[in-house]
């Protein structure tokens, strides 16, 4: 039975906390302020904390980083009032687990303290992890025999189960969408629908009746009522793929959705309701967005409840082999070559190289040498890597430098102006040749004063 500390210091809210807990199967032990609550955490075995920010004497804010020295693992959901949303993010900072804002539903603090035991299992579990390492995880499709891969298989088992937001990182083509679609096969949740969706792939001005969907009406062009993806997820997954390019106005809906499971449709009133599970990725540094001011704080912190990031293909060499013999039997099947393996030497080359382009650029590498090849065998002739300037490693180890008397930031400047020369003006096809994204180009566009004018995007 799991303890519940409580501390509120406004006595009906409190007693109606305790009872409400306490028919959950609770065991709730409840301070009308910190001190108090401080004193119940050290004399008892506590599972979660939930605590109001606004407190007579010790602050919730000191109270939280009064717990969190004491034990760092135990979860901390703080409750605070509208307008004092800041207040909420630096607790979060802290070392809050979650927060909510009054006035809340019941269910909804049932639902959360639900989520941060089910999130304190699991990473129980992975204190044991190393140990566990000697058994291999297996997931169908997926190809993961190193250390760095085995932890990441391992968590999926342990998070899949639950309902838990997941946040996958990684650089293109580590394949984060196959270990969205393995956290959803092995969740209760695998006979509803597995929904995916690109966010940099949709026109920022179409994203929001995407995900939202929208009424008759709603715009020209808008001739009935259409779903949107969140809809289409109901009972099953939701997988949000590059959610770092997600613009500000769509980032606000998504917290919404986070926090309380509804959403209007664009143009509709009707609040609608989804039981849905998020899994997110990105190939960004999103604490960097968040410096930036390109993304939101408080979406960030209900996004990162588990977070998974998954190696690039260079750090887990040990894994070539085994997905090569794997890409070869598929190509093979698939072009009715009689190809039964590949030589010492071309494995060699595959091993040497530095894989920019991650598993996804390994595939294409072996889908190119089956369809080339002219023997039973992959040679390393067959093996045709790209090994263009623009993704290989700097020859000689030299790295570009700026010019005698040019600060960095002007150098900087200078090559942002030159990606957009290149691109002809198309503003996110500069993001790509810089290897950023369409936002944070943005804001180094505002920063040297260029216009952020809509361009035709391809």
């Amino acid at each position: 039975m799991a303890t519940i500390l409580i501390v509120e210091d406004e006595p009906k809210m409190l007693r109606l906390l305790e009872l409400n807990l306490a028919e959950e199967g609770y065991k709730v032990r409840a301070a009308a302020d910190a001190e108090a609550g401080l004193k119940l955490f050290r004399e008892h075995r506590i599972d979660v904390v939930l605590t109001d920010l606004k407190l007579p004497g010790m602050s919730g804010l000191e109270f939280l980083e009064a717990v969190k020295r004491a034990d760092s693992r135990i979860p901390v959901i703080v409750m605070t009032a509208y307008g004092t949303v800041e207040t909420a993010v630096e607790a979060m900072k802290a070392g809050a687990s979650d927060y909510i804002l009054k006035p809340f539903s019941l269910e909804e603090i049932k639902l959360i303290v639900g989520k941060e035991l089910d999130v304190r299992r699991l990473r129980e579990e992975n204190r044991s992890l190393r140990e566990a390492l000697g058994r291999r995880y297996e997931f169908k499709n997926i190809i993961g025999r190193s250390p760095k891969m085995q932890e990441v298989l391992a968590t999926v088992e342990r998070v899949a189960p639950g309902n838990s937001t997941v946040l996958l990182g990684g650089e293109s083509g580590v394949g984060k969408d196959m270990i969205a679609r393995a956290i959803h096969q092995h969740s209760r949740r695998a006979s509803g629908p597995f929904i995916k969706i690109n966010c940099t792939a949709i026109p920022e001005n179409l994203l929001e009746s995407e995900l939202f969907g929208y009424e008759k009406g709603a715009f020209t062009g808008a001739v009935g009522a259409k779903p949107g993806k969140f809809e289409l997820a109901d009972k099953g997954t939701i997988f949000l793929d590059e959610i770092g390019d997600v613009p500000g106005s769509i980032q606000v809906k998504l917290l919404r959705v986070l926090q309380d499971r509804d959403f209007e449709r664009l143009g509709g009133t009707k609040t609608l309701k989804v039981d849905v599970r998020v899994v997110a990725a990105t190939n960004q540094d999103l604490r960097a967005a968040l410096e930036e001011g390109t993304f939101r704080e408080d979406l960030y912190y209900r996004l990162n409840v588990v977070p998974i990031n998954i190696p690039p293909l260079r750090d887990r060499k040990e894994d070539i082999p085994y997905l090569a013999d794997y890409f070869i039997e598929r190509f093979r099947r698939e072009s009715a070559k009689p190809i039964r393996g590949i030589t010492p030497d071309a494995m060699r080359v595959l091993m040497d190289f530095h894989w920019p382009g991650n598993v996804r650029e390994l595939e294409n590498i072996i889908e190119r040498g089956v369809a080339l090849s002219t023997g039973d065998t992959l040679e390393a002739a067959d093996i045709r890597l790209d090994l263009t300037a623009a993704r290989g490693a700097p020859p000689s180890g030299k790295v570009a430098f700026p010019p005698e008397g040019m600060t960095l930031e002007k150098f900087e400047d200078d090559i942002i102006q030159e990606a957009l020369r290149r691109a002809g003006g198309n503003k996110s096809q500069a993001a790509r040749l810089l290897g950023i994204s369409r936002n944070a180009l943005r804001y180094r566009l505002a920063k040297i004063g260029v216009p952020d004018e809509e361009d035709n995007e391809q």
